[in-house]
């Protein structure tokens, strides 16, 4: 037989694309159409409703960025239609096919009820099917004109990030507003074509299944009539009915599909058009859930669902009836897919307390998977944090996109730096959302790494990012590729199910141990510092008015436990660390806006803690200590003066009650305390600092080097730093001024100021405190750099086969050197309030008070010894999606502690992160808590959400090893369980003769105790 398979290929494409396709729909009449724009912000549809509205003609421009323009669309089906199938097409001038980031609109009865939304694939409105004709219909479609923010693939910066920015020049131009008679027949030839031609080129050119599919779609175009393509269509479709029957073979993969949408709760878009978004997307969902019976959707975010209930009631009633039906399934269990780096310890519990709980209170479910598919990384924290809040699963994406290394698993047990195991899937369709186009199901099946062991991957299918979600034409493939010949079989159901099968074919499956590091998107541990700092110190401030209300409420008559305010507060501070607004990757509108709620929050938590300070009653000055370790440190006065204090974690005590065991001494540009030595540089580095304790000096070469180097990575601005950016840079020797701003016998310190770049300054005050060995770098930067990135390194003289970074309830080795392409991929990796470096006998650590990226090195030196340089990544100057990120000023703490081992540098972060607090009471109520036994930390002190009364303890291993000890109260103990993160009863805990609560825990075990407490008197 002779070869015409691009004779065949060739014409089967242009008749499918320039004949079949526009016959889809067989006739149309226009709308007539009017069209008010709203001034500024949204408007209720009340408000659209009572607006005058102007004539307004197709091929008419309209919307300016972030504008909303609201049009008044009426029609008649023609009386001659009656028994079509009839529906409204919308096209409002849609740039290339993603629904995320461009013009959207969500189409409302005339009475207000939201109907449907409109975007690039799935331009239409159900009319009716069959119309009786003569149908008056009568819609309000609320427009938005969002920017295409992802234009020329980033490859310049864009003002439109920002509505304050982006102009009024319309965007769109209204193309199409018609009613329609939609041909199924032809439709249906249509998606019947889409399924075999793609089948067809991702069969190899050997498989004679290839061959027969391409003879029969050869025939198929001889039996087309192309001046009748809606007369001939059922007979082309017979030609193709038997190549589309052939079966799948029995060793087929099964391809679980699941509808998805993935909605970005903010990203290039601010946070009120996500609240648009959902109801759009949701809308369409729902509609399709009529269509088809067997759909099944997926939806995680709880905040997602929240602002549909508030917003959208219409929407929230169809979302719960689908829920009923099984047709809608909530996942994930997350107030939102936050980053999975970045968040804290309890940040991530609650971010699975405040999703669990919703999903159970409106729907009756309590979901059984983290469903994170997008975040940049994932903590080595998750598996157990994910089991103590009742999952059975794990699911994410983002891992195919590493740039070096293949990830060698797609289904797999992830275990946790407890040792807790999880079963995780990566789907091997590479993409979240997923359409069953024959590519991706060749895909899927190549890429699957546990062929022989296990015979099924999961497809989230549907439109996403932006959302948008699935469309009949996703679902048709689906059926038409449920027992298909040449690809896999595609059923679909429930995640749920999906992982109980996988799980029971696969129970020996492989284990990953650690962190899923994402090669890629390295910068967003840097990116947008001030949203990160808000966060950080968010989270702590959260930590330290829950504190201070529950010693109020336990020991002040009449104060009352603010449970609202604290949730509320939680709940913002959750949705902000979505992936794509902690890690700094958003528009300039969405970070602009985050730091106006950090300070908003900020300003709220100061006031509910002095409050509850307050509560405890007036009287002497004295020094509270949110830290769960017992501190000895100067302090200042509410006068400014200086004071050394000794405090009990979680309690407090009066100014001036000790005295430091040595002062402090300034001389020249030397600062000395009796702990370290520390001389600071002509040029305002640190020449040495040398540990008075061990007899040695902790410096190698000059310490704290602040080095700018150039940062352009190959794509990605925000969210990339590419191992270039270590081949140029400049250090910054010069200074303007280097001054003793302090000489007491508590604090010393040494001011440096620079200037450099492009008009940037940079303070730093260098400090020395007695009793501490701790050295200060206090840093105020009015940065003005672009593509830039500035560090800070301290070169070590220890010889330290791997660092240790804090993450959340524990810390992970990684090593220093580079044997391997996954040890050299991990140049820039995340971490907490501090990381580690030792070799045995010594050990140093850096500590943060708001930075997250940071990079350790080692070099060997000519005398044998061995450099460790430990460097904090402290601000960046990406220009896209953003142009002016981080510009400004910036004001953080980054430390040195030399002769630190894990247990000091656990105890200095939280004390950096936490600042004593200075304020009057009368008395000093015991701790709420207090922990007999090393190793054993609280994390958190609140009362039970239940408002009970209840004091809930979260606590954890931190040093990595097994640890005993007793946790006493500070009232009366009736007594105590253990529970789960939801607050749940797991077990009845055992209590000593004394009233405390033996602990015994392994390696960076989490636990939380419920504590109720016995009547008095």
């Amino acid at each position: 037989m002779h070869d015409e398979r691009r004779r065949i290929e060739e014409r089967v494409e242009r008749v499918h694309n320039q004949r079949i396709k526009p016959a889809i729909y067989s006739a149309t009449v226009p709308f007539e159409v009017e069209a008010w724009q709203a001034p500024g912000e949204p408007v209720p549809f009340e408000e659209a409703a009572a607006a005058r509205y102007e004539p307004f003609a197709m091929d008419t421009p309209w919307g300016p960025p972030w504008g909303t323009t609201w049009f008044r669309m009426r029609g008649q089906v023609p009386a001659e239609w009656a028994g079509r199938r009839v529906e409204a097409v919308i096209d409002l001038g849609f740039v290339g096919d993603w629904p995320g980031n461009q013009a959207e609109a969500l189409v409302h009865l005339a009475d207000g009820r939201p109907l449907k939304a409109v975007n690039p694939l799935n331009q239409y409105v159900p009319i009716g099917n069959p119309v009786a004709g003569g149908e008056e219909i009568d819609y309000l479609v609320e427009a938005a004109s969002n920017p295409d923010i992802l234009a020329n693939d980033f490859a310049a910066p864009t003002p439109l990030g920002d509505v304050l920015t982006a102009g009024d020049k319309p965007l769109y131009t209204f193309r199409r507003a018609d009613i329609a008679v939609l041909d199924e027949e032809v439709w249906h030839l249509d998606l019947d074509l889409q399924v075999l031609r793609e089948l067809m080129v991702h069969l190899g050119e050997h498989e004679p299944r290839r061959h027969e599919i391409m003879h029969a779609l050869d025939r198929a175009m001889d039996v087309l009539d192309l001046d009748d393509i809606s007369g001939s269509a059922a007979a082309v479709r017979e030609v193709l009915a038997p190549v589309l029957a052939k079966p799948a073979h029995a060793s087929a993969h099964t391809v679980s599909g699941v509808g998805h949408a993935h909605i970005d709760s903010a990203w290039l878009w601010p946070i009120r058009e996500t609240k648009r978004k959902t109801s759009r997307t949701f809308s369409n969902v729902t509609s399709l859930a009529d269509e088809y019976d067997d759909f099944i959707f997926a939806c995680s975010q709880a905040q997602q669902y929240e602002w549909v209930r508030d917003n959208y009631p219409h929407v929230w009633a169809r979302i719960q009836e689908s829920v009923k039906k099984g047709q809608w399934a909530p996942v994930g269990g997350m107030w939102v897919e936050a980053d999975g780096n970045l968040p804290g310890g309890e940040a991530i519990a609650r971010q699975l307390i405040h999703g669990k709980r919703f999903f159970i209170e409106h729907f009756g479910v309590e979901t059984k998977g983290v469903w994170l598919p997008d975040s940049f990384g994932y903590t080595a924290a998750y598996p157990q944090l994910a089991k103590l809040a009742g999952n059975e699963w794990f699911l994410t994406q983002k891992i195919s996109w590493n740039q070096t290394n293949k990830f060698p698993h797609h289904t797999f047990w992830w275990e946790g730096i407890d040792g807790t195991r999880i079963f995780t899937h990566f789907p091997p369709v590479d993409t979240y959302n997923a359409r069953f186009s024959g590519e991706e199901m060749d895909r899927a099946v190549r890429n699957y790494s546990e062929k022989g062991g296990g015979t099924r991957s999961l497809a989230p299918f549907g439109w996403g990012d932006g959302g948008g979600g699935p469309t009949r034409e996703i679902m048709e493939r689906a059926r038409r590729l449920a027992d298909l010949e040449g690809s896999p079989k595609v059923v679909v159901e429930h995640p749920d199910e999906f992982f109980a099968k996988a799980r029971a074919e696969y129970e020996d499956a492989p284990v990953w141990n650690g962190e899923l590091y994402l090669e890629l998107h390295r910068a967003t541990y840097t990116s947008q510092a001030r949203t990160k700092q808000g966060n950080r110190r968010s989270e702590h401030k959260l930590r330290e008015a829950e504190l201070w209300a529950t010693t109020a409420a336990l020991h002040a008559p009449g104060y009352a436990y603010p449970y609202e305010k604290l949730d509320r507060l939680w709940k913002t501070v959750l949705l902000h660390q979505f992936h794509d607004i902690l890690p700094g990757s958003s528009i300039a509108w969405v970070h602009r806006e985050a730091e106006a709620e950090y300070a908003r929050v900020a300003a709220e938590l100061e006031a509910l803690t002095a409050e509850a300070v307050a509560a405890l009653g007036g009287g002497e000055a004295r020094v509270f200590n949110t830290s769960p370790y017992p501190r000895a440190e100067v302090v200042r006065t509410s006068e400014g003066a200086p004071a050394y204090v000794q405090v009990p974690a979680g309690g407090s005590a009066p100014i001036a009650s000790a005295e430091p065991a040595q002062p402090v001494s300034v001389t020249g540009r030397v600062l000395d305390n009796g702990l370290v030595r520390v001389e600071v540089a002509e040029d305002g580095t640190l020449s040495s600092v040398y540990d008075l304790r061990a007899n040695r000096e902790v410096l190698a070469d000059p310490g704290n080097q602040l080095r700018l180097h150039t940062d352009l990575p190959n794509y990605w601005d925000a969210w990339d730093i590419d191992k270039h950016y270590r081949n140029r840079y400049t250090d910054l020797l010069e200074t303007e001024s280097l001054t003793v701003v302090e000489d007491d016998p508590l604090i010393g310190a040494i001011r440096v100021t620079r200037a450099f770049g492009k008009g940037s300054k940079l303070t730093q005050t260098i400090t020395v405190r007695a009793g501490s060995p701790r050295i200060d770098f206090e840093t105020e930067i009015d940065w003005h750099e672009a593509e830039k990135i500035l560090k800070a390194g301290f070169p070590v003289d220890i010889r330290a086969p791997h660092s240790s970074a804090e993450i959340q309830f524990g810390h992970i080795q990684r090593p220093t050197h580079t044997n391997t392409s996954w040890e050299a991929a991990r140049f820039e990796v995340s971490g907490h309030r501090w990381v580690h470096i030792a070799e045995p006998g010594y050990g140093v650590a850096v500590i943060n008070d708001s930075t997250y990226g940071h990079d350790v090195t080692r070099t060997v030196r000519e005398d044998g010894g061995t450099t460790t340089r430990v460097s904090l990544s402290l601000v960046r100057a990406p220009r896209v999606p953003d142009p002016a990120a981080d510009q400004g000023m910036h004001r953080f703490t980054y430390s040195l502690l030399p002769g630190a081992d894990i247990e000091d540098a656990v105890a200095e972060g939280y004390a950096l992160n936490l600042p004593l607090r200075v304020a009057d009471a009368a008395g000093a109520p015991e701790p709420v808590v207090s922990v007999d036994g090393d190793g054993v930390t609280v994390e958190a002190v609140k009362l039970a959400d239940d408002m009970s009364g209840d004091v809930v303890v979260r606590l954890y291993e931190s040093r990595g090893g097994r640890a005993q000890g007793v946790l006493r109260t500070g009232f009366p103990l009736a007594g105590a369980q253990i529970t789960d993160l939801l607050e749940r009863p797991l077990e009845t805990a055992e209590t000593d003769a004394a009233g405390g609560v033996p602990v015994s825990l392994r390696p960076f075990q989490v636990l939380t105790l419920r504590l109720q407490r016995a009547e008095v008197g």
